[in-house]
């Protein structure tokens, strides 16, 4: 069995390693959700988006094809911006997107250089969410909006599931509450935030496969069954994170985050 052109040989097992192997990138919530955060964020055909942890490029994607606005996507895994790349251009768009690495804690732009900031299930990821808000709001001009959809615990869970969490995505810092992440956006010094809070919903989820064309979703079930077949490691790592915990979603959540950068 071969891969398809363009394929990673040798896989980094881990969350977003796997998911740049494959081709994809979640966020909680799938194209509903993110049809919601761009409307939040006032992104129109003038509009420059800066998307914070791109991963493959779907939303950026189709920003550039359905608002017609100007996108550059940043993310720090190399993985993430070939496949990204290899998105723009098999969807027609390279001429409105662009990608690079970089990282979401020291953004290599001027302040005040995009119109929009969005960023979906990242700062979750990361440690010094403080320094990620921060850095979202210096690059976001005066009256510009910075918009994020990420997990949060609804309700404090027992210490079992928060590391039961940590090991299925790989998550080593905290996830915050709602309140931690009020006071993270508040602490970049944006302002008028709009708050939506969501428990998890199975058909909101499944707008997930929207976000992809055939061939994209050809791609992902063969290079995991490649994986499967060939990879030993990865059987394991899977087998592994089979199952969340019981009743985790009682506890986790989501919630889309938008505010706009005051002037100083």
């Amino acid at each position: 069995m071969q891969l398809p052109q363009g394929r990673i040989s040798e896989p980094d097992l881990s969350y977003f390693g796997l998911q740049a192997y494959v081709g994809t990138t979640k966020h909680m919530g799938g194209l509903e959700t993110t049809k919601e955060l761009i409307e939040l964020c006032h992104v129109d055909e003038d509009s420059y988006v800066l998307g914070v942890g791109c991963g493959v490029g779907a939303t950026a994607c189709y920003l550039a094809k359905k608002h017609g606005c100007k996108v550059l996507g940043v993310d720090i895994h190399e993985a993430m911006i070939a496949r990204a790349n290899e998105r723009a251009e098999g969807e027609g768009v390279e001429g409105h997107v662009e990608f690079r690495v970089a990282d979401a804690q020291d953004l290599p732009f001027e302040d005040a250089h995009f119109d929009v900031v969005i960023g979906e299930s990242v700062a979750t990821f990361i440690e010094d969410k403080q320094k990620v808000a921060s850095e979202c709001a210096r690059v976001t001009r005066p009256g510009g909006y910075v918009g994020l959809n990420e997990e949060l615990w609804l309700e404090t869970p027992p210490a079992q599931m928060v590391e039961h969490v940590r090991h299925i995505w790989d998550i080593k810092p905290d996830i915050p509450t709602l309140e931690g992440w009020m006071g993270l956006l508040e602490g970049a010094g944006l302002r008028d935030i709009v708050v939506r809070t969501y428990e998890f919903d199975t058909r909101r989820e499944s707008t997930q496969v929207q976000r992809y064309r055939f061939q994209d979703m050809w791609r992902m079930f063969y290079r995991t069954l490649f994986l499967y077949i060939k990879n030993p490691a990865f059987r394991k790592y899977m087998a592994e994170r089979r199952y969340l915990p019981k009743n985790i979603f009682e506890y986790l959540g989501y919630a889309i985050f938008v505010g706009r950068r005051m002037k100083p």
